[in-house]
């Protein structure tokens, strides 16, 4: 063992140095993760108006399996990610809300035997959620849209729809509501839901 103090010195800047690199990594990252922080998807002000509820549908099944992707090997379409936060009208996030999301395939046909392209997940301290799915078809009287159930921890459930910019079905849907729309761009998408959690 070498006892020379220039080689103990040296060591110990090194090591020194070596933790505050360490440290500054640490630093940036969070930093970079603050910056990627979800902007709600419109100007969020106190009393926000909730996000409008609507009809559950036809095809709703309990017990959806807990999953953030819903893209199986036996699915066919576009692939798309759906991203956003749940807020209560206050615009604080509501963190541990149950979304549970079921759509038709491409071709516009349910899973009523199975839970293909159905799931439920949870939202993060932050009130995020991230969804990964594919676009839906359509089928007769209906445009593109994705169902869900928003549900703050022992509060009311929230039951509404998504829909998609830019689809002529829209004018021609009696359900289709603008307050609904998801922001896309390319193959990601943005919503933010708001309860009345108060």
């Amino acid at each position: 063992m070498n006892s020379d103090p220039m080689n103990r010195n040296t060591r110990r800047r090194l090591l020194l140095a070596g933790a505050a690199g360490v440290a500054s990594l640490c630093t940036g990252k969070s930093a970079m993760a603050a910056d990627k922080d979800l902007e709600p998807t419109r100007e969020c002000a106190d009393g926000q108006d909730a996000t409008p509820p609507q009809m559950e549908g036809p095809f709703f099944k309990r017990r959806s399996p807990e999953r953030a992707s819903l893209l199986d090997a036996n699915v066919q379409g576009s692939p798309i990610v759906i991203t956003g936060r749940v807020l209560s009208t206050r615009c604080q996030p509501v963190a541990g809300a149950l979304l549970d999301f079921w759509q038709c395939d491409s071709k516009g046909d349910y899973d009523n035997r199975g839970n293909t392209l159905r799931g439920h997940q949870f939202t993060d301290a932050q009130g995020r959620y991230r969804l990964e799915t594919v676009m839906p078809g359509l089928y007769p009287g209906r445009t593109r849209h994705i169902h869900v159930k928003v549900q703050a921890p022992n509060k009311a459930v929230l039951t509404t729809q998504l829909y998609f910019p830019n689809e002529p079905q829209n004018a021609q849907d009696g359900l289709f509501e603008p307050e609904l729309l998801i922001t896309l761009s390319q193959a990601d998408g943005r919503f933010d839901f708001v309860l009345n959690v108060a």
